[in-house]
């Protein structure tokens, strides 16, 4: 949902100036929480019923149905969100089809309605290779993913990470690739406020929900006098576990569920420990502080992939949670605390890159609206004026503008 919302600000206020006309969309989660993040003008939040990944797969997040129910409903709350919306551009974040499939149907109508231009948007590393692959099968294979998408975005820099060249991406599918470079830079700013007095250095575990393990480390780490140390647990945290952190705490270890800007108190730290996903690395990357990153080591080998490729470049440094104690951490912090990273040679600027490349698949599609408007002789412009008639004087403005705007799903 971050990088989706990320993304959804840079289509916003790039894509009017690159292919003049306004944009409108909407972006798809199933996260309960979404809709307390600021989305842009124009944009508005579709609900689905969640799902969650546990020990045995994905599974239904609140309600109380078989996956053999909630996924139909899914799939059927997906084709009447597209066919309604009938957007220009679907950019669909990592699983091609869905979880379970549910968003094949609704992309294969959307492509037949009308003028459509669909994206695959990846991280820049998905799993080890075999587990990658078996997944690319699950979904079809790459015949599946040619019909259903006319690009493949991968959100990284190839230099650091190349998910072809390592065999986490088919060969097949090597031509509908465009890296746009980590999703970091440019990411929308939120209150500008900190929630730590002083100097400070901070540990953040994502999410939460399998972070307890380095934030335990983490509120147990002594610190320097003068210094404190904010340790952001997630908001998918157990409340009994973040209960248990605030007890265990050390002084001057101020504990956390979420912060309202993670990035200004991230640049603001001192030096950051955190597990390895997207979107904390993103964060920290575009950023000079130093990072320890420790990745989660059940489920996917993503993170510990992704902090291996930083750190060779040079990036951040990174340590097994196994092997890692609160006397190493404070001897890190140490170390580490109030120095600085240079990160300028990585490529920071993929949300610049997105609305360029949008744009690129965008203005054929107004070719082909202005050819239809000439073939059914009707001017584009002459047409807004008429239907908005039947709107008051203070409507009609907004109505002609939504009419012309181009519309994405994320």
């Amino acid at each position: 949902m971050r990088r989706n919302l990320a993304l959804a600000h840079a289509l916003n206020n790039q894509l009017p100036g690159l292919i003049g006309r306004p944009v409108t969309g909407i972006l798809i989660t199933g996260t309960a929480l979404a809709p307390a993040f600021r989305l842009p003008e124009g944009w508005d939040w579709v609900l689905l019923p969640g799902v969650a990944k546990g020990s045995a797969g994905y599974l239904p997040r609140n309600l109380t149905l078989p996956m053999g129910e909630l996924v139909p409903l899914r799939a059927r709350l997906l084709q009447a969100t597209l066919a309604g919306f009938s957007p220009h551009l679907v950019v669909v974040d990592r699983h091609a089809t869905g979880v379970h499939g549910e968003l094949e149907t609704a992309l294969r109508h959307a492509r037949t309605a009308g003028p459509v231009r669909v994206v695959l948007g990846l991280r820049e590393v998905l799993d080890s290779p075999a587990a990658a692959l078996a997944e690319w099968a699950r979904v079809g294979g790459p015949r599946v993913v040619k019909d259903l998408f006319d690009a493949i975005w991968v959100y990284g820099d190839p230099a650091v990470h190349d998910p072809v060249a390592a065999g986490e991406i088919p060969f097949a599918l090597r031509k509908l690739i465009r890296y746009t470079g980590y999703l970091a830079v440019g990411r929308p700013p939120a209150s500008g406020t900190s929630c730590m007095p002083g100097r400070y250095c901070m540990t953040t575990v994502g999410g939460g929900s399998d972070g307890y393990a380095l934030a335990r480390v983490a509120v147990a780490t002594p610190v320097p006098d003068g210094l404190g140390h904010l340790v952001v647990a997630g908001p998918q945290m157990p409340a009994e576990q973040l209960n248990d952190l605030r007890q265990r705490a050390r002084p001057g270890v101020k504990v956390v569920a979420a912060v309202d800007d993670i990035v200004f108190h991230i640049r603001h730290a001192g030096a950051v420990v955190a597990m390895g996903g997207y979107n904390t690395v993103c964060e920290i990357m575009s950023t000079p502080v130093p990072a320890l990153i420790v990745p989660r080591t059940q489920s996917r080998a993503e993170q510990r992939i992704r902090a291996e490729s930083l750190a060779a470049a040079g990036y951040l440094e990174q340590h097994e949670i196994g092997t890692l104690t609160p006397e190493i951490l404070a001897a890190w912090l140490a170390t580490r605390f109030g120095t600085t990273v240079d990160r300028r040679r990585a490529v920071l600027d993929g949300l610049i890159r997105v609305p360029q490349l949008a744009a690129e698949l965008l203005r054929p599609l107004a070719a082909i609206e202005l050819a239809q408007a000439d073939r059914d002789g009707a001017d584009p412009v002459t047409a807004e004026r008429a239907s908005a008639e039947q709107f008051s004087a203070d409507e009609s403005d907004a109505a002609a503008s939504v009419k012309g705007a181009s519309r994405v799903a994320v």
